[in-house]
């Protein structure tokens, strides 16, 4: 049985050397779609990520920016019937059919001229806003006012606007996650504008990737967080205007205002700041927008029959008192800050 030791031998050595080729800690930051990004991820070989986080983008901002007047979605919005929008816009544009579908209409791309009458969008404002304003708006309001056939734009009318700023952000994350994956990465953590997708372990610490959530009640200059969780293998986005919200002289409710694609007009709502959690963040980032302006207690309905999500709500009651509540799911994930 001698002869079997210089086998064994060689199969230990090149098992040794293979354990020895241990992934390292890589990062990749930067300025992208009008705010910051950061990306960790494991890789025994440096990635090339520049050019592929330029490409990506590119098309992400020649495809549905709205602040890019050649852009494909900018072209639409100014009528033009015969642009073919690319595999990007198409897959958005159906993700946002389903979350609009889902959330009653309350997620709805088709508020641009709302968002830009407020002063929220890319054009100059806010102007003038009375029920007179609103309800020439409304009659361009409406995502079942438009469909998608073949790779063509078809809407009812050619005024209305077209605006997937809160659904683009989330899925640019996902574009850069398809590309690690392609990459052989299988543990890496992204953020763009305080949205994240996290797959595999944090290897340094052994343990899921912790992220924090902002308290929507802190000073102007400060961060302080109000809970921490476990991404395990989910995308996460949060919504809220933090420091924008009201009191209720009457009941000292906190408020914050948001537009309500139903009725066109910026209503109060009782949800100071909602964080989702989805398989990917292009719906991780639409829900979020869509509970903001559902505000509690459709938010909690919703989030009851669609078992892929879990959230985090921080709202304020009718006494003035600061709540939180957090779905099964979500509770497994938090930990001690």
């Amino acid at each position: 049985m001698t002869f079997l030791r210089p086998i064994i031998l060689l199969f230990s050595c090149l098992l040794i050397l293979s354990c020895s080729q241990i992934d390292e800690k890589r990062s990749a930051n930067g300025e992208a779609l009008g705010t910051t990004y950061s990306i960790a991820y494991y890789s025994e070989d440096l990635i090339p990520m520049d050019k592929a986080l330029d490409s990506i983008f590119e098309r992400v901002n020649q495809s549905m920016s709205t602040y890019r007047d050649s852009s494909d979605i900018s072209k639409i919005n100014r009528g033009d019937s015969l642009v073919e929008v690319d595999s990007l816009f198409q897959e958005v544009f159906l993700l946002s059919k389903e979350v609009w579908e889902k959330s009653n209409g309350y997620f709805d791309p088709t508020v641009g001229d709302l968002v830009n009458q407020y002063g929220f969008g890319p054009e100059n404002g806010p102007k003038e806003v009375d029920s007179i304003t609103i309800d020439s708006l409304m009659r361009y309001v409406g995502f079942g006012k438009m469909k998608l056939q073949d790779d063509i734009v078809i809407k009812e009318s050619p005024e209305m606007y077209l605006d997937f700023n809160a659904i683009a952000k989330g899925y640019a994350i996902d574009l850069i996650g398809h590309y690690l994956g392609s990459q052989g990465v299988e543990d890496y953590l992204i953020e763009l504008g305080g949205e994240l997708l996290a797959r595999g372990v944090n290897k340094d610490k052994g343990s899921y990737w912790l992220v924090g959530i902002d308290d929507p009640i802190q000073q102007m200059g400060q961060r302080e967080l109000t809970a921490a969780i476990e991404l395990r293998n989910k995308a996460m986005a949060t919504s809220g205007n933090y420091r924008k919200h009201r009191t209720d002289p009457e009941t000292g409710a906190l408020y914050v205002h948001t537009i309500n694609p139903l009725t066109g007009f910026a209503q109060k709502s009782d949800l100071l700041s909602v964080t989702v959690l989805a398989e990917n963040c292009a719906l991780a980032d639409a829900y979020a927008t869509a509970f903001m302006a559902m505000g509690y207690d459709l938010s909690k309905m919703l989030l009851s029959q669609e078992k892929d999500l879990e959230a985090f709500l921080i709202y304020s009651t009718l006494e003035g008192e600061m709540k939180e509540f957090a779905t099964p799911g979500f509770k497994e994930v938090m930990k001690e800050l």
